[in-house]
Formats: C-alpha cells, structure tokens, sequence
C-alpha cells in the first residue's frame, strides 16, 4: 500500500479509513490494517484492531490494556533539532517526520510564514497538550481509557487479594509513586493522597458472592431502624462550639437548655424563645447601608439555625417565629430604629400574654369545670395546661383523684405526681405497663398536645396513643387541652413519616431516680388501706439501679429506637378544648383559619 501525501499540510495516511485534515498541526496519524505494517517510530508494536483511538508520546511506553484494545494510533513526534540523514529516501515517511519537527511552533494559518532567524521552541518533559497541540478533549479521553482499564482489572481482582494489592501500592508509592499519582493536571498541581490507605480501610466489595467481614466500628455507625432513617439528622448540639459569632448570648443559653431537657414542653419552649429574641431586637443595631426590615429577619435566621440544631423546634415554636417575622415585615421602612424595637418587643409581650398565659386561663378553667365529684382522672406525662386544670378544679373544693401514667427516657410524669401531691391532691402514679389495669376506675382523661393537626388527630408524646386507645376501648372519654397556637396546617397520617428522633442513648442512660421517685410517693396524702390497693409507704424502691445494655453499640443485631412523638387518630378524641371554646377534632382546620386571621388582625 502507498501513503497518500497532503498537499496543504504534513499529513500521512496509510490504509483506507475515513480521515480529517488538520493543516499544520504536526501530528502523523497512521491507520493500521495490519500489525505488521506498525511502523518502529517509538516504542509502537504489535498494534490490534479495534475500534478507540488512542494518543500516547511517540517516546513512551503503552500500557498493556490500552495495546489490547487499540486500533488507530496517532504518534504525536516531539520536536527536535533536524540532522543530517540522507539514508532515508526523499519521499519516505521518516524524511516527512523530520521535516515536521522544524516547525514546533503554535499552529498558524496556511499562508503565514516563519520569520528569518527563528529557532523552534523545544517542548517541556509531559507538556503534551500544549507542545504536540492535542486538545484537552484527546488527552482527557486518554486518561479516561486507561482508568476504565484500570478499574476493569480491579474488579476481576479476588476480595482475598485487596489487602494485599494495597500493600504493593503503597510500598510502590514510597519509592516513585503510581502512575495516577505521576499523571498532573494543566496547571501543573498533582494530586496528594488521602491520608487513610486502601489497606486501613474495610469497605466490603461484591466479587463472587464474598464479602469482607464487617468491623466493629462499622457496627458502631450504622446502628439505626431502616423504618426510621429518613428522620436521622445532625446529632444534638451539646455545647456552643463552632457556633456562629452572630448568635446572641440568650439563644446560646436557651439551646444548651432545650438540648438537656432543662427547658422541656411545646408551650414553655415557645415562651422560652419568644423572650429571647426580645434580647436579640433589644440589642440589635441596623448596620450601615441596610435597613431594619430587611436586616433583622436576616439576623433571626442565625438564631433559629443555631436553635434547630440543638433540638427541632415545635409547631408552636415555628409558627411564633412567623408571626415575628410577619411583624417585622410590616414596619415603617421610615420608622426610628428605637421605634421599631420598641413596637417589636412590645408586640412579643401581647403575644405571650393574649396566645398563652391568658389562653390556658380560659382554658384550664373550662377543663376545671368539666371534673365532677368522685372522678378518677388519668393523665399522661406532664402537661402544664393539664396541671393547672386539674390544681382549678381542687381549689373550687371538687373532691377527685388523679392517676398519672409516666413512660420513659424522660418520665415527665414525676414532676407532675409530686407538683400535684404538695398541692394536695390524691396521686397515684405508675408507668404504662399498669394502664390496662388502672384504666378500670378512670372516669375522665386529659391529655396535653403538642400540637393539632389539620385532620383533627393529636400530635403528642409517644404513648399518647396507646392511653387514648385503651380508653377508647374502655368507652372512656379523652379531652385534649391544645392552645390555638398549636395547631398546624400539616396533615400526618402516622408518627412515622415525621417525628422527632431522640438520642437512642437517653433509653439506656434516663433511668427513673429512686430517691425522686420515693420522695414524690411520700409527699402524697394518706390513703386507707385496703385489701386491693397496697400502702404506698409499704413499697421499697432500690437504692441503685444496674446499668442497662452496656455496650449495646457493639453488640450485632441490636438497635434502639427513640422516637418523641406519635399522633393519636380523630375517633379516639372526645372533645379538644381551646381558648375559643370547646370542639370536637373536626373542627381544628377552620379555628385554625379563623384564629390566624385573627391575630394578624389583632397584631
């Protein structure tokens, strides 16, 4: 076969193959039909037929998966200095290559011409995408090929063979490093390794069926419910490091509290972060070059980042900060500064007071009236509005008594067993595994709520259901005491497409104090002994109590769930009473409606 020359460039074509022309581009671009006729430019052998095209320095080495599956090869010749060699003949290819390397310039047009005198600039060691004129399309599909290799090779690799593969590479490493690591992009950084080696690693690989066995540590981190995944967040802020210098000493203060349950409640949650983002407009100065209106929503976000990521904040705690943020919206962009955060803090305390404090008057002393002589009322955990209707109803001299069903990690219950003891009242207190059995001489229920939904179910702590449930069955009613403030437009179904997930170590850690416990028991008054109810004085509590699943992370199999909250359906509710009056849950959505309208009216 002859070679067809180019009459407008230094091109050579062998073969029959389609070809593109690239004027003056100094590249040989040889299409072989057969391994013989590879020619011995380089180190270019035994060359097969496929269907990539490979570039590779006409002075470098080929990789072994890239010979194997070449079929088009385009030697780019480096430039250098022409000698003379008259024992090749005038038409030869390798006369054409050298008359090439005369010209290792930048491509120029068809009809320029190199000035007298000029020398052609020599190429730097690996500059090959801009000496040979490759674009970074030709050297990036190179690269790529020889990584698709590489991975190739990888897989067909043993699992049993990987550590020590990890080995080779890194005692390789030591002494030139591998050829990824050679292999520099344009701006001529090259890339450092990480500092962990394939070999400390112990990520299992699928080949044949095997696996790696699994550490440990891996044990350790992946110890969560699948049912459950979609709720795990960032773990709970513990302290304020790392927290933003735009954070208010307050919200500092508040989210440390909230995070420890020292502050524990939807209502007194919102109460707690209304008064401190009064500190934060009371200290707030409108910068320079920006107005108040438009800064300060801009500044409260920094704080209800900070909050959210000590504990989610509450439906009552969300649609407070609305509100706030709608109020401040609403001010003269022309109004003083000093104005403006004096109407702002004067608009949180009539807030507070109208949604909350005069809220649960109204409503403790409507629950209040609801108990009559001789009732047993049930309650669940510890509900501030339900404590302060049950304390109503016994200061208007209405004889009754309370039982208090208390569940872990938090047991809530104990504060309100002992608060309603000092205040007087007949308390039995005891945890959910006796509902079923003190259920028989409940009368009425109450329960608090975290907040109501738009479909009229109750979202409340977990184990809330399963008191309305018995109750239900029971044909006990359940009155739900709920602020305004608490209901939401959301809609759930159940508790598992959104829920609050608490630290599953709080299940293993939270066991309930003896000497609280034995204290909240004592302070209640006196009650006659009888064949079916046992002295509560009689009981002996332990003094310690021996630690629960040590090590549950490391132990297979194994997994704790910790969920806050669940939602209670609609037929189980008797009635909700709020500050507008009492209504059963199919009434929720439309005094939703109607009491926003009203406070945005109001405010």
């Amino acid at each position: 076969m002859a070679g067809i020359e180019d009459p407008f460039s230094t091109n050579f074509r062998i073969g029959f193959t389609d070809f593109f022309w690239i004027p003056l581009c100094n590249i040989i671009k040889i299409d072989f039909v057969r391994p013989e006729l590879a020619p011995v430019e380089g180190q270019v052998h035994g060359v097969a037929n496929t269907t990539r095209p490979v570039v590779l320095m006409a002075d470098a080495p080929i990789p072994t998966q890239v010979v194997s599956e070449a079929s088009e090869l385009s030697i780019v010749v480096p430039s250098v200095k022409p000698t003379a060699d008259t024992s090749a003949p005038q038409g030869s290819p390798e006369t054409k290559a050298g008359k090439m390397q005369q010209n290792k310039k930048e491509p120029k047009p068809k009809d320029a011409k190199e000035g007298p005198g000029k020398q052609p600039r020599q190429p730097q060691g690996g500059d090959v995408s801009k000496e040979s004129g490759l674009s970074a399309k030709a050297l990036k599909e190179a690269k790529k090929a020889d990584k698709q290799a590489r991975r190739a090779q990888q897989k067909q690799t043993p699992p049993g063979l990987l550590q020590q593969q990890a080995q080779g590479k890194k005692a390789e490493g030591s002494k030139g490093g591998t050829q990824k690591e050679q292999l520099t992009p344009k701006g001529g950084h090259k890339r450092t390794g990480s500092a962990v080696t394939e070999a400390q690693r112990t990520v299992p690989i699928r080949s044949g069926g095997q696996q790696t066995p699994t550490t440990v540590e891996s044990h350790a981190e992946s110890k969560h419910v699948s049912l459950f995944r979609h709720l795990e967040g960032p773990l709970r802020r513990a302290s304020i490091l790392g927290a933003a210098s735009s954070v208010h000493p307050a919200v500092l203060t508040l989210g440390l509290q909230m995070s420890s349950y020292e502050i524990c409640g939807s209502t007194a949650r919102c109460v707690a972060t209304l008064l401190a983002f009064k500190r934060v407009i009371e200290s707030y100065t409108t910068p320079p070059g920006t107005t108040l209106t438009r800064h300060l929503t801009f500044h409260l976000s920094h704080q209800i980042t900070y909050l959210t990521s000590c504990r989610p904040i509450s439906v009552s705690m969300g649609n407070a900060i609305r509100w706030l943020k709608l109020q401040i919206t609403d001010i003269d962009i022309d109004t003083p500064e000093s104005e403006a955060k004096a109407q702002l803090c004067d608009a949180v305390d009539n807030f507070i007071r109208e949604k909350i404090t005069l809220a649960d008057k109204v409503i403790a002393s409507s629950a209040g009236e609801k108990i009559r002589n001789g009732d047993v009322i049930l309650t669940y955990a510890k509900s501030r509005i339900v404590q302060q209707a049950l304390v109503d109803a016994y200061d208007r001299g209405t004889k009754f008594r309370v039982i208090v069903i208390d569940s872990r990690p938090l047991f809530e219950g104990r504060n309100l067993a002992r608060a309603l003891a000092d205040h007087g009242l007949e308390v039995q207190y005891s945890l959910t595994h006796a509902l079923s059995y003190v259920i028989k001489d409940v009368t009425k229920v109450f329960l608090g709520a975290h907040a109501m939904l738009s479909n009229g179910r109750l979202y409340s702590r977990v184990g809330t259901a399963l008191v309305a449930m018995t109750a239900k069955d029971r044909d006990v009613p359940v009155i739900v005491c709920c602020e305004s403030v608490k209901f939401t437009d959301r809609v759930n179904l159940d508790s598992i497409v959104t829920n609050e997930l608490a630290p599953p170590d709080e299940l293993v850690l939270s066991l309930p104090d003896s000497s609280t416990t034995a204290t909240a028991v004592a302070t209640a008054p006196t009650v006659p002994t009888t064949p079916s109810t046992p002295s509560t004085s009689a009981i002996s509590l332990p003094s310690t109590s021996p630690p629960g699943l040590p090590n549950w992370r490391h132990q297979p199999n194994l997994n704790l769930l910790n969920l806050m909250y669940d939602v209670t359906p609609a037929e189980y509710i008797k009635m909700v009473i709020t500050e507008f009056g009492s209504l059963p849950p199919s009434s929720v959505p439309v005094l939703h409606r109607i009491s926003t309208e009203k406070s945005e009216r109001f405010f």
